[in-house]
């Protein structure tokens, strides 16, 4: 149970992964370390969370499917750049050297070892109204909140 637990919560915190919305020729990814994975409306669902600020919001809000990606350690350095540069301002994929692949209506890369292609059945911006006051001062002082996007797992491709 132990082991089950540490990696379960090693998967977006420690691991990291990348979340990626919008067919292959035309979508965002970025570096994600927070967000889970569980049970919603007896559907297995990933759930994620992208402020607004960011470049991937948008294409997050714009399509029905996204993925979520991990990888091995060997792409923690091209992670921690897809985490720190805009996709708007350049082709950022290109540089950190992964290849886009097509997984159902979304994108993945070939370099991932697990991908989770996710359906988007809810969204929900948070507030600072109803969260604790620490949270506020360390993440949201200059910022607006994050939004949660859940995805019904429809599908999980290997390697």
């Amino acid at each position: 149970m132990k082991n089950f637990m540490e990696k379960a919560f090693r998967l977006y915190n420690n691991e990291w992964a990348l979340v990626t919305a919008g067919p292959v020729d035309n979508f965002n990814t970025m570096t994600i370390s927070w967000g889970g994975l569980g049970t919603l409306w007896n559907r297995p669902v990933a759930t994620v969370y992208v402020k607004p600020i960011r470049y991937t919001h948008g294409f997050m809000d714009a399509n029905d499917y996204f993925t979520v990606s991990f990888y091995d350690e060997q792409h923690k350095e091209a992670l921690a750049y897809l985490g720190s540069h805009s996709g708007k301002d350049e082709d950022k994929v290109a540089t950190a050297g992964f290849t886009p692949v097509t997984v159902g209506e979304s994108t993945t890369f070939a370099q991932a070892k697990i991908t989770l292609l996710c359906k988007k059945v809810y969204r929900q911006d948070m507030t600072v109204e109803t969260m604790p006051q620490f949270a506020i001062d360390r993440y949201y002082t200059d910022e607006e909140p994050h939004t949660i996007f859940i995805g019904e797992v429809v599908d999980i491709i290997e390697g």
